[in-house]
């Protein structure tokens, strides 16, 4: 028996957020039906919302969703109904990267999550009389008060977890963090520099402020959020409206560099300067998608001291390890995700978006 529900549909490429009722599919052996509590809204819902992705419109997005399970499918046993859980991005679990825990880089990530609108068989989650919707976006199209989640999408949390602070664990905080964590893994005395403090790069310096590095660099242009920066663990701040990020970094590290970089804006100038603060044997993460296509010219004998420059997807996060950690130093205070969020009605989301691309925002979450 298919579900109806309200959703928030992206009609074409930037027509913004409608309100239509929807109907799901029946939940099949590997997939929970989910009634959303909570979703964040995020750079990537806006970029495919714009079509700067080709992900199918009429469509719904919606990729940090949490809620409570309402019905599982027969093969289902991470879950039962009444759980809270996270939603986060799906994978295949057979592949090579999967299996080697690395399910960020699974080999259908791309049509599974970002841009195939289908599930793995081009069958539709969702549909509005009659006709198919663009759906199962990082298997769960969460911006609707219920969704068709894959198993390997969820994750399970305390009963008593506040869904609406949490819900940005799934992308953008997961993303910020895995980057420092996962990639860089800071070693006592590392110097690191985030380049943009926005979600992503204020989750990055708030885990690097749980790692022995002890200089964090954040980096951006709007003064307010570098102070916030410096609340969530940076040592030092550079707004680079009015210096050259080359000259800061060496002043701040005596010249040494930076031996990591996390580069979440997207600009390829930026990316370009980040990369030319690193230190001999340093590494550079790119977290920021620029439109596809974008190349950034790099300076071969500059990278040949053991300088490297890596991209990343979700963190490289292995989420049923990974998103339990977070959850519990969310609730110790230890990552106080709650001085990035800001909360909207589900009806609210027109607004939400707005006040994530005017900067109003660091991260809007919608409650349903």
């Amino acid at each position: 028996m298919t579900t109806t529900t309200a959703a928030a549909v992206v009609e074409s490429a930037g027509a913004g957020f409608t309100f239509s009722d929807v109907e799901l599919a029946d939940p099949r052996p590997d997939e929970v039906l989910v009634r959303i509590v909570a979703a964040g809204v995020c750079h990537t819902d806006l970029g495919v919302a714009g079509g700067h992705l080709p992900f199918p419109l009429p469509g719904v997005l919606g990729h940090e969703g949490a809620g409570v399970v309402e019905a599982t499918g027969s093969a289902v046993t991470r879950v039962r109904p009444g759980d809270q859980v996270l939603l986060s991005f799906t994978s295949c679990g057979t592949c090579a990267n999967c299996r080697d825990g690395h399910p960020a880089y699974c080999a259908t990530w791309l049509p599974l999550n970002l841009i195939g609108g289908t599930r793995a068989d081009g069958s539709a989650t969702l549909s509005r009389d009659g006709e198919n919707l663009g759906g199962h976006f990082f298997g769960q199209s969460s911006f609707a008060r219920h969704a068709l989640v894959d198993e390997r999408s969820l994750v399970k949390v305390p009963a008593d977890a506040p869904l609406d602070l949490l819900a940005p664990l799934g992308c953008g905080v997961q993303t910020g963090v895995g980057a420092v964590w996962n990639v860089l893994a800071p070693r006592p005395g590392d110097a690191i520099v985030v380049t943009g403090a926005g979600a992503v790069g204020l989750s990055a310096v708030m885990a690097a402020r749980l790692t022995p590095a002890t200089r964090i660099i954040a980096v951006d242009r709007v003064p307010e959020r570098l102070a916030l920066a410096r609340e969530l663990g940076a040592t030092h701040t550079v707004d680079t409206t009015g210096t050259d990020l080359a000259e800061a970094v060496a002043d701040i590290t005596g010249g040494e560099g930076a031996n990591g970089v996390v580069e979440t804006t997207g600009n390829t100038g930026v990316l370009a300067a980040a990369v030319g603060t690193l230190a001999a044997r340093g590494t550079a993460v790119i977290v920021g998608a620029p439109a596809f296509g974008t190349t950034v010219p790099i300076d071969v004998n500059f990278m040949i001291p053991g300088r490297r420059v890596v991209g990343l997807t979700l963190g490289d996060s292995e989420t049923q390890s990974l998103i339990p950690v977070l959850v519990d130093l969310v609730a110790s205070g230890r990552l106080p995700v709650d001085r990035l969020v800001k909360h909207y009605k589900f009806e609210e989301i027109g607004q939400a978006v707005a006040d994530v691309v005017s900067g109003a925002t660091i991260k809007p979450v919608l409650r349903f």
